[in-house]
């Protein structure tokens, strides 16, 4: 009980006012000073007894260390889950934070978009920019067809490249086995023969022109079209943030609404920059994507022109020059022919 008391007594605070006695305050901080030292300084706290004595208190105690060392642990102990259960509310309260912001924003964008649909909301046009990401779509979907017929003419014909190489086997081997026609399936056996080696060659033509324009629409392009929809969000993202401080300029001017439209201010600033920022990104790629687009379509056009030409007429030179001329490898006549998927 005593002990209790002692304990209560050395966690009160006692206000100083008119009947305080400044001596015992100055007598209590030495008192807290010889403590501290003892504490840290003191050459072992096993050999080493405390007297404590409490706030205004009149009783004095000698206290073992091992008691001591025992309440040190489990101050310890209780400080480092106070500090774990502080980082892990930090950490709490930041998630909420970042949870409240991005639920404010899709809430915003939201209301935007509903206004804009419904024809209530007015919306940031740049009409020339517009126009030309409408360009770029339906130009993409005219060269997503070309790929796709380009990769359907590829496989009907490599199957014919290897039914033609079956028939030629079939007629060498028949020109041994019949000597009186060895030379009728002789001729047809070399001219599938040739009608194959040439066919590779123009396959070989088909597959660079199909890669390339693989590469351009699926990622040139595609490459645009991803900083063209971070553009349109930003837009959004900035009209929804334009009409929130149109509308709380029409409110009244108090000192809590001056506030908040100080904050508003702040936020269509921010929105604003990373619009026009995303704007010239757009404006710079789709410059730079209509001088790559007509630098390799140039190129494929003529090298598929080229190479179906000389194969339909005969030209095995001709043809071979042209893949010499785009720097195109064929593989040895030994080596295994990948599908056309795998040359991409």
């Amino acid at each position: 009980m005593a002990e209790s008391m002692m304990s209560k007594a050395a966690t009160m605070e006692i206000p100083i006012n008119s009947n305080g006695d400044s001596r015992n305050l100055a007598e209590e901080d030495s008192l807290e000073q010889d403590l501290q030292q003892v504490m840290v300084s003191g050459p072992n706290l096993n050999e080493t007894s405390i007297v404590s004595g409490g706030y205004g208190g009149t009783t004095e105690g000698i206290i073992p260390t091992s008691s001591i060392k025992g309440s040190n642990m489990h101050h310890t102990s209780s400080n480092s889950s106070m500090t774990a259960e502080e980082a892990t509310r930090g950490v709490a309260v930041e998630k909420f934070d970042i949870m409240k912001k991005w639920g404010l924003n899709t809430y915003k964008c939201t209301k935007q978009m509903i206004s804009e649909r419904f024809g209530r909301g007015s919306r940031t046009v740049d009409l020339e920019l517009e126009a030309q990401i409408e360009v770029l779509r339906e130009t993409k979907r005219k060269y997503e067809s070309v790929l796709n017929l380009a990769r359907a003419l590829t496989n009907h014909f490599y199957s014919m490249v290897q039914t033609q190489q079956a028939l030629g086997d079939t007629f060498a081997d028949l020109s041994q086995k019949s000597p009186e026609l060895r030379d009728e399936f002789g001729y047809n056996a070399e001219t599938q023969k040739l009608l194959c080696k040439n066919g590779e060659t123009l396959l070989g033509a088909i597959n660079f022109f199909v890669s390339s324009i693989n590469t351009l629409v699926n990622k040139t392009m595609e490459d645009t079209l991803t900083t063209i929809k971070m553009y349109e969000n930003a837009r959004l993202e900035f009209d929804a943030y334009r009409a929130d401080l149109e509308e709380l300029n029409l409110g009244p001017r108090d000192a809590v609404t001056m506030a908040r439209i100080e904050a508003a201010q702040q936020q269509y600033q921010i929105h604003k920059d990373k619009y026009e920022r995303l704007r010239n990104d757009v404006t710079i790629k789709l410059k730079f994507l209509e001088e790559n687009k007509v630098k390799v379509m140039h190129k494929q056009l003529l090298l598929f022109h080229n190479a179906i030409s000389a194969y339909f007429a005969g030209n095995q030179q001709q043809l071979e020059q042209t893949l010499k001329q785009f720097n195109i490898k064929l593989k040895p006549p030994g080596a295994d022919k990948p599908s056309w998927l795998e040359e991409q």
